[in-house]
C-alpha cells in the first residue's frame, strides 16, 4: 500500500533549535496515526507542516501523491482539532457544527442536512441548540470533531485534543474518538505526549525524540521490541543492563557478561558475536519475585537481590531492588491476593527470574538518565529511594 502522506526529509528550525531534523515518514490511507514524544521533541511542528501553518525548511510533504508543501492551509484537504478546540461562544452547537459549510455557500438545505448527520455521529440531537458554554469539556470535543468532519477533509489532525479533559472523561473519549475514525474511515493525525492515548488508538505510532523519529511500528511492536534506549523508557518502564556478549550459545541465544550477574542468556535477534557490546532491556511486568529459590529451566534467568522499596498500588505492588550492580524494577500483578499470606517486604532477601526471550536488545543506547527520562535501573549507591513510610523497619 502507497503512503496517503509523506514527509521527505523535513526540518524547521527555530533560531539555533532544530525542532525537526531531516525527517522522512509515510502515513497510511485511513490509518489512525500517532505522533507520540515529550514536549519540545517536533511532533506538533511537524503536524502544523502538514496543515500548512508552518513551512519546512528543506524537504517537502505530500498529500495523496501531490506536493502540498506550498499550498496555504486553506486549500489543502486537512482540518485540525487543537487543544482549545477553538469554538465559536456565541452560537449554538448546531451553528458551530455549520461553520464552515455555511461560509462555503453551500445550500441551506444541503449545510441542515450535513448538520444532522454530525449531530448523530457524535451523539448530541438533543444539545444542537446549547451554546457552548452550556455544554461539558466532552462534549466541546465531540462538536469540534464534527465542525471539522463537515468539511469533509481527506485527514484530521489532533494536537492534543484530550490534555485539558479529567482521566475519567479522557479514557471515554478515547473510545468515542476510535468509534468516529471507524465510522467515517479518513485518516486521523493524532499528537500526544501521552503514551496511554497513543497505544490505545493508533494503528501505528512514531515516537519522536529531539527532532528525530526514534521509531515506527504498531504499539505492541513498540513496547515489546523497543529499538532504542529512549522508546524502551519513554513507553512504560524498563530495567536496563551493560555489558558484553561473552558466548553465542545457539542459533537465537547468546550469554551474557554483565557485571554482578552470573549466565544470563536473551534472545539474540540483532545477530551479536562473541565480545560485542549490548544493551539489554527487561520490563518489570515480565519478571517474577519469590521468597524461595524457582525451580527453573535452561529457558529461564536467575538472580538475587534484595528489596529497597515497596509501593502497593492496588492492582500491582512495585518492588525496587539491588542486585549485583543495579537497582531494578519489578512488578507482581494481583491476580489473587491473599491476606494471610506473607508479604515480601522491605530489606527481605528474594529471587527474581525471567524468560531469556523477554529481555531484548537494543539497538542504540541513549547515554544520559535525562535523555532515558530517569527511568533506567542506577548504580547501587547513586541516589537509592527511601523505603516507603510503612516499609520501614
Amino acid at each position: 500500500m502507497s503512503d496517503f502522506i509523506q514527509f521527505e526529509n523535513v526540518s524547521r528550525q527555530y533560531g539555533n533549535v532544530r525542532a525537526v531534523d531531516d525527517v522522512s515518514l509515510g502515513i497510511r490511507k485511513g490509518e489512525f496515526f500517532s505522533l507520540l514524544g515529550p514536549s519540545g521533541c517536533g511532533k506538533t511542528t511537524l503536524l502544523r507542516m502538514l496543515a500548512g501553518f508552518e513551512r519546512p525548511d528543506t524537504g517537502r510533504v505530500l498529500l495523496d501523491g501531490v506536493d502540498i508543501t506550498e499550498l496555504p492551509p486553506e486549500r489543502r484537504k486537512v482540518n485540525t482539532i487543537f487543544q482549545n478546540y477553538a469554538l465559536f461562544p456565541h452560537l449554538s452547537v448546531r451553528q458551530n457544527i455549520a461553520f464552515g459549510p455555511t461560509v462555503a455557500r453551500r445550500p441551506r438545505r444541503e449545510v441542515d442536512e450535513e448538520v444532522d448527520k454530525m449531530l448523530a455521529l457524535i451523539q448530541m440531537r438533543d444539545h444542537a441548540d446549547k451554546r457552548i458554554d452550556q455544554i461539558s469539556g466532552g462534549q466541546k470535543q465531540r462538536v469540534a470533531i464534527a465542525r471539522a468532519l463537515i468539511n469533509k477533509p481527506a485527514v484530521l489532525l489532533l494536537d492534543e485534543p484530550l490534555a485539558a479533559l479529567d482521566l475519567k472523561l479522557r479514557q471515554r473519549m478515547l473510545i468515542e474518538l476510535d468509534m468516529v475514525h471507524d465510522q467515517v474511515g479518513i485518516t486521523f493525525v493524532f499528537v500526544t505526549h501521552d503514551q496511554g492515548e497513543a497505544m490505545s488508538l493508533a494503528d501505528r505510532v512514531a515516537v519522536m525524540n529531539a527532532g528525530h523519529i526514534e521509531q515506527i511500528g504498531r504499539p505492541v511492536e513498540i513496547y515489546e521490541t523497543p529499538q532504542t534506549s529512549f522508546v524502551a523508557a519513554f513507553i512504560g518502564d524498563s530495567n536496563f543492563f551493560e555489558g558484553v556478549v561473552e558466548e553465542v550459545t545457539d542459533v537465537e541465544h547468546v550469554k551474557l557478561a554483565i557485571e554482578g550477574f552470573s549466565a544470563l542468556r536473551a534472545f539474540n535477534d540483532k545477530g551479536l558475536a562473541k565480545g560485542d557490546r549490548v544493551f539489554l532491556s527487561v520490563r518489570p511486568e515480565k519478571i517474577r519475585i519469590s521468597r524461595d529459590e524457582p525451580h527453573a529451566g535452561p529457558d529461564y534467568n536467575i538472580a538475587r537481590a534484595v528489596v529497597d522499596d515497596v509501593i502497593y498500588l492496588g492492582t500491582h505492588t512495585l518492588f525496587w531492588l539491588r542486585s549485583g550492580d543495579y537497582r531494578l524494577a519489578v512488578e507482581q500483578q494481583h491476580n489473587r491476593f491473599v491476606l494471610d499470606e506473607l508479604p515480601i517486604r522491605w530489606k527481605d532477601e528474594v529471587w527474581l527470574q525471567w524468560h531469556v526471550d523477554d529481555g531484548f536488545m537494543l539497538e542504540r543506547y541513549a547515554e544520559s538518565d535525562e535523555a532515558l527520562m530517569g527511568i533506567p535501573p542506577q548504580r547501587v549507591g547513586e541516589g537509592d529511594p527511601a523505603p516507603a513510610a510503612n516499609e520501614r523497619g
